[in-house]
């Protein structure tokens, strides 16, 4: 969708954009279900980018220490845990600017991977940056989806980044789906951007061939030590008005309500869910942040009357556009 189209939705009345949304939300998705995601920091800290919304970045005294990649046996303890509380989708996250075929840390990844695979959840990981020799690594390892954020708009990014560019992270997209991956890719609200850059996020992700499987929502949290510590929270009804948006603009992908829940009651959550929210990432801890826990998450869900996806019930990824061609829209960022 355009950036015009996009503003057009997010100016209606609340409720006339929660009825469109709504209507969308259930023609793609008639099961009512929540899809519950955990993820897990394999490795923490010490990272060289720059990201200033991030506690994990090494330039920041944010009180987070670097550690180093869990082993396997401790990843499989946590994964089996994640899948006896009812995820369906096990997320790994490492604090890396990216990976590299042939190094150390890389197979271990890769070993991890392949042995998480054959518990018969989804195999989510965020990396950093990937080349096309990685992501096919990856893809053959077990990786189902791949999550890298755009985090805000083309114009803003430089902003919140320098140490790589907004291009950068369109091109990793594009390797992940020339391997096969899906892609999990979403922004992050309380960045100091506008509504014009959270629409043109959106006007990007929307744009990406095939579309996106999932598109998570992150609110911030502001991390002490980091640019952003004293960054003020986004307004519920913004945040609700861009899931709403966002459902609009890619119908078949997964919205996921992630970062910043614990901000949220729980009257917030039936909202976004309402607006087309329909899955969670689910656990204590959130990589460096605070998780609502698994049981208010499940009371939640049976209050709204909300069922839970069952394994090996996913729908399949979506499929390319045949008039469009195979790739993210390459947006220039400023500079």
């Amino acid at each position: 969708m355009t950036y015009d189209e996009l503003n057009a939705l997010y100016q209606l009345p609340l409720f006339e954009l929660l009825k469109k949304s709504r209507e969308v939300h259930e023609a793609n998705w008639p099961e009512n279900e929540v899809q519950l995601c955990t993820l897990l920091s394999i490795k923490t800290g010490g990272c060289s980018e720059d990201c200033s919304y991030c506690a994990q970045s090494a330039r920041y005294k944010s009180g987070v220490d670097a550690d180093r990649l869990m082993e396997c046996d401790d990843v499989m303890a946590r994964a089996r845990a994640a899948r006896e509380s009812g995820s369906t989708r096990f997320c790994m996250g490492a604090a890396w600017r990216g990976v590299r075929s042939g190094t150390k840390r890389f197979e271990q990844v890769l070993d991890i991977v392949r042995n998480v695979s054959e518990l018969g959840m989804e195999v989510c990981v965020t990396l950093g940056q990937l080349g096309p020799e990685e992501a096919a690594a990856l893809k053959e390892a077990g990786v189902t989806a791949y999550n890298h954020n755009i985090d805000t708009s083309p114009e803003h990014y430089p902003e919140i980044v320098t140490t790589h560019t907004f291009d950068d992270r369109l091109q990793t997209i594009r390797n992940v789906q020339d391997a096969g991956m899906s892609v999990c890719c979403g922004g992050i609200l309380g960045l100091g951007e506008t509504t014009e850059d959270r629409l043109k996020m959106i006007e990007v992700i929307s744009s990406f061939n095939p579309p996106p499987e999932s598109i998570p929502i992150n609110k911030l949290m502001p991390m002490p030590g980091t640019p952003m510590a004293e960054n003020q929270g986004v307004d519920v009804f913004e945040l609700v008005r861009i899931i709403a948006v966002t459902r609009i603009a890619v119908p078949a992908g997964k919205v996921r309500l992630s970062a910043g829940r614990t901000h949220l009651s729980e009257e917030a959550q039936a909202l976004c869910f309402f607006a087309g929210a329909n899955s969670i990432f689910y656990g204590d801890k959130l990589l460096t942040a605070a998780n609502p826990a698994v049981e208010k998450d499940l009371n939640l869900i049976s209050k709204l009357g909300l069922s839970t996806q069952q394994p090996n019930r996913d729908r399949p990824a979506p499929s390319a556009k045949e008039d469009a061609p195979l790739q993210p829209a390459l947006a220039p960022a400023s500079q």
